[in-house]
């Protein structure tokens, strides 16, 4: 204890000595300043000085007596094991403080701790909230017949269009100066129209949780997008055509006939082949295959001879082809049937609105409730030019 009555009294001295020289400084100056003499930069440099040591070192007495105070009020069991002097020596921090009390400098040192609040659970941890991130959105498919079509934009609610109906093809060879006219070929043409279908769904939600958890708004729009190309994928390839629907291009492909090849032994690959043979004679090019994945995931596992895939390896991932063209594994297809077609030639899609997602309040009685209703819609159409470039049917039993 003495040691630190030593050091308290050299705080004090000290302190007493920088406000004696404060004064003094101080004296000078407002003499100078009666005087009108400007008051030189070392002058105000030095007062300044010591108004920071003055600062700093009432600080320190400040912290000493608080440590003494501390000390005194110590449990008895304290006292026993050890003095309020010893611990305020033995105390961490308290060398850096003595051999720096001279400076001004703060002392910092540590006691025992005998209880902490944590985030345990049988201290503070009921009182913090996890964090939550949100949630996993679920997989989705690969939507790829919009992808093969052309596409293109109106600004109507019909699309018409002119339709080849017939070709007779006549030309043929000819002599220089002929003694009958040329041949003459002829080509038929109709007129067929087709509406613009909307294909829309939408959903309810609070105003507060929309507020409350933002990447639900995000989740709910993809979640609607989604639905929204689900329903035009179905339609695209097996719309009716009746009321509302779209006319689907199965709704319009001829049928599968073979066109004369012998096969033996025909398999669902041979009978996909000659129905892009059947495209060709059409005068088309066949660009795309459409099938359920059911019936892919039958083809992919193909084996040879030795039990070895035929079109891919399980470790490896192959793009869907055959016979060098795209396959499109959609649900919208049932399994069991396939489509082949000239896409790219023999249709194309008209948006008059793209997919657009939009939030109102004022739908029934959404404004008292708080409530708002998100809505998905888009406006869009097809036309096949040619219903001969594409061939539907049904496939032979996969083996």
């Amino acid at each position: 204890m003495a040691q630190i009555d030593k050091e308290y009294e050299q705080i004090k001295a000290d302190l007493k000595e920088t406000g004696d020289q404060l004064k003094a400084y101080a004296d000078q100056t407002k003499a100078a300043v009666e005087q009108h003499v400007q008051l030189s930069k070392e002058t105000k440099a030095k007062v300044d000085e010591l108004y920071s040591d003055q600062s700093k070192l009432k600080a320190d007495l400040l912290s000493c007596e608080q440590i003494i105070a501390k000390l005194e009020a110590g449990d008895a069991k304290t006292k026993k094991s050890a003095s309020m002097g010893e611990m305020f020596v033995a105390a961490e921090g308290f060398d850096d403080f003595r051999a720096r009390a001279s400076g001004g400098a703060k002392m910092s040192f540590t006691l025992p701790i005998k209880a902490a609040i944590t985030s345990l659970p049988g201290s503070a941890g009921v009182n913090i909230e996890p964090q939550r991130v949100g949630m996993v959105l679920p997989l989705t498919q690969r939507l790829f017949i919009r992808d093969l079509i052309a596409a293109g934009t109106t600004d109507s609610n019909a699309i018409e269009f002119v339709r080849e109906s017939g070709f007779t093809n006549n030309a043929n060879v000819v002599s220089e100066n002929p003694a009958n006219p040329k041949p003459e070929s002829d080509i038929t043409f109709e007129l067929d129209s087709v509406p613009v279908a909307t294909i829309a769904h939408w959903v309810r939600a609070s105003r507060q949780v929309l507020a409350d958890v933002p990447m639900l708004r995000s989740y709910i729009d993809g979640r609607l997008r989604y639905g929204l190309k689900l329903k035009e994928e179905l339609q695209f390839l097996k719309g009716s055509g009746i009321g509302l629907n779209i006319n689907g291009i199965e709704n319009q492909a001829v049928v599968y006939a073979n066109p004369g090849v012998s096969v033996q032994g025909e398999t669902a690959l041979d009978r996909l082949r000659i129905a892009m043979l059947q495209v060709t004679l059409a005068e088309l090019d066949p660009d795309g295959i459409v099938l359920s994945p059911i019936d892919w995931t039958s083809i992919e596992l193909l084996k040879d001879g030795e039990l070895r895939y035929l079109f891919t390896q399980p470790q490896g991932v192959a793009t869907p082809t055959l016979w060098g063209k795209p396959v499109v594994p959609t649900q919208a297809q049932d399994a069991g049937d396939f489509l082949v077609g000239a896409f790219q030639q023999g249709a194309q899609i008209w948006d008059r609105e793209q997919i657009n997602v939009t939030v109102s309040t004022e739908d029934r009685d959404n404004f008292v409730k708080n409530m708002v209703t998100i809505l998905c819609e888009e406006r869009t159409g097809l036309t096949v030019f040619r219903p001969e470039a594409f061939v539907k049917g049904e496939l032979p039993v996969i083996s």
